[in-house]
Parts: structure tokens; sequence; C-alpha cells
């Protein structure tokens, strides 16, 4: 009767890899293709006396930044895909891709698209301004459980 408590001696070594952090850049990077199909802007008129507005949401991937995230993200899976069934450490590219979409989204903010994104109107009891919506804020917190978990997987030396 072998004894079920007692550590492996067999040839193989114990297959310690992070899979759990190759997991997780799986799931955050396919959030990440998920955020890129959300509206991250838009332009919004509110008419105070009657309490009501009007919006014109901008998805994701209507704009090359969102689409070149949406890639981003299906890298960071294929990767995270690749590290979890190989127990190699690929997990750790997702960075990389993870990165490039936090500077995509950073700079889908900073370069203003069109006129509706520099033009702020307030009259008082008309007011036009652009905004930012969830799926921006979804994406870059998303890419940057890419990039942390990404780097978490990174395979510890032991001494």
């Amino acid at each position: 009767m072998g004894d079920y408590l007692s550590p492996r001696v067999s040839g193989k070594p114990e297959r310690k890899a992070r899979g759990g952090c190759a997991l997780a850049v799986i799931v955050a990077g396919a959030v990440l293709v998920v955020c890129a199909i959300l509206p991250w802007a838009g332009v919004e008129a509110r008419v105070d006396l009657l309490g009501a507005g009007v919006a014109k949401d901008v998805r994701g991937i209507d704009g090359s930044f969102g689409v070149y995230t949406l890639l981003a993200g299906l890298a960071a899976v294929v990767l995270g895909a690749a590290g979890l069934m190989t127990g190699k450490p690929w997990a750790v590219l997702a960075a990389l891709p993870g990165l490039a979409a936090v500077v995509l989204l950073v700079m889908f903010v900073a370069a203003p698209q069109g006129l509706a994104d520099r033009v702020s109107v307030d009259l008082g009891v008309l007011s036009i301004a652009p905004v930012i919506r969830f799926g921006w804020f979804a994406a870059l917190a998303s890419a940057l459980a890419v990039v942390a978990f990404g780097v978490l997987s990174w395979p510890r030396r032991r001494r």
C-alpha cells in the first residue's frame, strides 16, 4: 500500500506551474475582448428644464484603438492558454499586449477623434459635453489586470 501523504518520488519533477495566474490572464484577456465591444465614449446633451437628455455613444471597436485593443485581448488569451496548457511561462508574455492595450486606451482619451470630442457647451438650460463611458474604464481595468497577472506568472527560482 502506497503512502499518499509522502512527497512524490518519481523521475518527473512536480509540476508547480503558476497555473492560477495563467488562468487569470485568460479571464482578464477575455474581459478585455468583451470591453472592446462596449461603449467607450459619447456625446451627451441635457436639457435641465425637462430633466432629460440625449446621448450618442461610441463603442470601442468603432475606431482603430478599439480594434487594436480587441486584438491585444485576444493575444493575451492565447498566451495565457499556452502557458496554462504547456506549463511553460508563456503567460508572462501576455503582459506585453496588456501594456499595449493600456497605451491604446490612454491614446483614445488623449487624442480627440472629431469635433464632438472637443466641444463642450453649457448654456445653463442646455449642456452638451463629451463623456467617457463605463466600457473604457472596464477595458482599462482589465488591461491592467492582464499586465499584473502576466507579471505575477513569472516563474520563481527556488533556492
